[in-house]
């Protein structure tokens, strides 16, 4: 369904309401860090620099701005790459209407620009449904150039970085023949400038196929819109699926920036609505507010598929950043935090084997990086499924996911899986002066199921002895 920017633009309006290389001697994290990433809120130490600069080489944090809401003295710019202003229209022949509040933009571009923030125009958007001036400027080759010097010409005056077409929404067969005909033009003149081009484009969906591949090579990325869709609400497994559906179509990964929503389905409430109402909120996905559960994206879904976003995409888009709130429940401080911003980026630290009882290897079982995938030992072979890296942020990590306590269980015998590194307590390990690797959240240790040391040993959480199916031995 296309709900997309006109119920987020009533939203916005007010029309809906509002170490040691010997053996384990170091932990991972201190103490005082044990508290599950999932119920503590962002932190909000300030950047030391612009983001290009703090986040992993590439990453991309986006934020779309409106013309009609916000303030541009309120965007934390420190903690974003690229801010859209939203939006300007076009008409049939290919002009332009008026930029909506134009001093707001030029603002934006100012404070952007002495930021380190690249900033472009989005063109387009939900528009009540009505794509009519796109497909019939798109279809007409002079119209088409009218449209490409009409956007160039707005780039030079505004000193803007780039273009983003939110064309909502191109249909496959002729009408994607055409965007693909505007973009490669466009893509073409902007290109020459130094300038960007990138779209906003539909989760999936047969839509989805308006956007031809060749597009793919045109753009610098696509905004993945992936809201509006899901039960509940853009939730996490949907948005990822919605992300490698674009990617198994031939979109590079560096190209695939994951949206996420500032607001709720089914009433559009914006997230700061959402934490007025009560500041747990933040740490929530799902509330009952006027009659109805309202569902959304707390900060720990926003920090799991930030995470996910640094191994597997190349950024995270956010729509958008006057439904943000400020200080400690910011959700773009969230996802600057989780993508490495105010840390170290996720999973740095040491890499190599972990060792343990009669010198067995901890493995993922088939060096299947499934989620679910049983973590075990084995006689070392020194493959990447016995290639670990002990994080700085307290996650032992291998094939691009994290040793995790299934179902965050906390009871003696709950096994050790490979899953989607999600900032959770069944996610964190704090290395012990005894040799034992300890998950805080549920005060047990790392065990070889049975003190066994057969290979294919389940491992487990068990109560901490120390004994040598406990004691582990972590790269130095």
């Amino acid at each position: 369904m296309r709900f997309s920017r006109l119920g987020r633009r009533l939203s916005a309006a007010g029309v809906a309401l509002a170490a040691t290389a010997t053996g384990v001697t170091l932990a991972l994290t201190p103490a005082a860090a044990a508290t599950p990433a999932a119920t503590a809120p962002a932190a909000t130490t300030p950047a030391a620099t612009d983001a290009v600069q703090a986040l992993p080489p590439g990453f991309r944090s986006v934020g779309y701005m409106p013309s009609w809401s916000g303030s541009v003295n309120s965007i934390q710019y420190s903690k974003l790459t690229h801010i859209n202003y939203a939006f300007v229209l076009p008409n049939s022949n290919g002009t332009l209407q008026a930029i909506p509040d134009p001093n707001k933009l030029r603002s934006l571009v100012s404070l952007g620009h002495s930021n380190g923030v690249k900033v472009s125009l989005a063109v387009g958007g939900w528009n009540d449904g009505n794509d009519s001036a796109f497909e019939a400027l798109a279809g007409n080759a002079g119209s088409r150039t009218t449209f490409v010097d009409a956007l160039t010409n707005v780039v030079d005056q505004y000193s803007l970085d780039g273009v983003d077409i939110d064309w909502e929404y191109p249909d496959p067969g002729q009408s994607g023949n055409n965007f693909t005909a505007l973009m490669q033009q466009l893509g073409t003149e902007l290109h020459n400038r130094g300038k960007l081009l990138t779209a906003a484009v539909v989760s999936g969906g047969g839509t989805a196929n308006g956007v031809q591949p060749a597009v793919f090579q045109v753009v610098d990325w696509l905004n993945i819109m992936a809201y509006d869709g899901g039960s509940p609400h853009a939730n996490y497994d949907w948005s990822i699926q919605s992300a490698n559906g674009w990617k198994s179509r031939g979109l590079p990964a560096s190209k695939t920036v994951l949206g996420v929503p500032f607001y709720s389905r089914p009433a559009y409430l914006t997230y700061s609505q959402l934490v007025a109402m009560d500041p747990a909120n933040a740490n929530r996905d799902c509330v009952q507010a006027q009659g109805a559960q309202q569902c959304y994206n707390g900060i720990p879904t926003i920090k799991r598929k930030t995470q996910w976003a640094v191994a597997n995409a190349g950024g995270i888009m956010n729509w958008e950043l006057s439904q943000d709130t400020t200080g400690s429940t910011s959700l773009v401080s969230a996802i600057f935090d989780a993508a490495g911003g105010t840390t170290p980026p996720p999973g740095s630290g040491r890499t190599g084997p972990i060792t343990g009882i009669a010198g067995k290897c901890v493995d993922v079982a088939g060096a299947n990086p499934a989620n679910g995938t049983a973590v075990q030992i084995y006689s070392c072979n020194g493959s990447t499924a016995q290639t670990w890296t002990v994080g700085t942020d307290g996650t032992v990590r291998s094939l691009g996911k994290c040793m995790d306590v299934a179902s965050a269980g906390t009871a003696n015998g709950t096994r050790i899986q490979l899953y989607d590194c999600n900032g959770t307590g069944a996610q964190s390990w704090q290395a012990q002066g005894d040799g034992t690797l300890r998950n805080p959240a549920s005060g047990r240790c790392l065990d070889a199921t049975g003190n066994s040391s057969a290979d294919g040993t389940r491992l487990q959480i068990w109560d901490c002895f120390a004994r040598a199916n406990q004691v582990w031995r972590l790269p130095a």
